[in-house]
């Protein structure tokens, strides 16, 4: 790994970490305006399939976060520049309020399978359909392979799962598009004229925020807020460069130790 510089950029995860569905994570707000104060740009990443980058901009301004639209990096964005990389026509397997952001995208005749979170397409019609056009040579992109994650009601299976029954059907691997990739980390990065070493993620998965983060060189710091469970921060190595209890004791370790 290279050595630390001086940190530039904070990448900081969403649902889980700043809120979770429609309640923010206490103090996050305020914490978010001192660490905006602060002399380091800060950036939003998300692996979130459910809704479009809109939806996800709107419910974050209604819970009083001041966020702006290019701040936020999407695994939804990054799943796009892909299909249109490839010049494929997907099968969508998203959640209906995820479509806008393939806007424009041919999806008829499909040669392709972009799998995210979409609990409602996620029944057997629907699966075996895209387990065809696999076994036909079409390309399985997955949008991320997260396990689980946190509701309102409690953890819910993530795509993770769906997308590693199509892979041990079809005998094939997707592409993995979203956190952990490296990839996704260095394109949120882009344009910030920041380099890893500069930068840390705050985030509530320890594996796809802080490890994926962590592998690229940037400092991970894990959250007990969202998905967490007891212990997860010795589920990867190295460890969290700091778990603490929320999103805003994140931000008071960073303007005291890092800045």
């Amino acid at each position: 790994m290279a050595a630390r510089r001086a940190l530039k950029a904070v990448l900081v995860d969403l649902n889980g970490t700043l809120h979770i569905e429609d309640a923010a994570v206490p103090g996050a707000q305020e914490a978010l305006k001192r660490q905006g104060s602060a002399s380091v740009m800060v950036r939003f990443v998300t692996n979130t399939t459910k809704e479009s980058k809109q939806d996800l901009l709107d419910r974050l301004k209604k819970l009083e976060f001041d966020i702006s639209e290019d701040e936020i990096f999407t695994s939804l964005t990054a799943a796009r520049n892909l299909v249109e990389q490839k010049q494929v026509r997907p099968m969508l397997l998203v959640d209906d309020r995820a479509l806008p952001d393939f806007k424009g995208i041919q999806t008829s005749d499909p040669n392709a399978v972009v799998i995210g979170l979409a609990p409602e397409h996620f029944h057997y019609q629907i699966l075996n359909q895209a387990f065809r056009l696999l076994l036909d040579g079409a390309p399985l992109i997955a949008i991320h392979k997260a396990r689980y994650y946190k509701r309102k009601d409690g953890l819910a299976l993530g795509p993770g799962p769906f997308v590693t029954a199509l892979e041990y059907a079809t005998d094939t691997k997707a592409t993995v598009v979203g956190k952990p990739e490296k990839t996704f980390f260095l394109e949120a990065l882009r344009g910030t004229g920041c380099e890893p070493e500069e930068a840390v993620m705050i985030g509530d998965d320890c594996r796809d925020d802080v490890g994926g983060a962590q592998n690229v060189g940037m400092l991970g710091i894990l959250v007990k807020t969202g998905k967490y469970r007891a212990a997860d921060e010795e589920k990867i190595n190295p460890p969290p460069y700091l778990t603490c209890e929320s999103f805003p004791h994140a931000v008071d370790h960073i303007l005291q130790h890092l800045l």
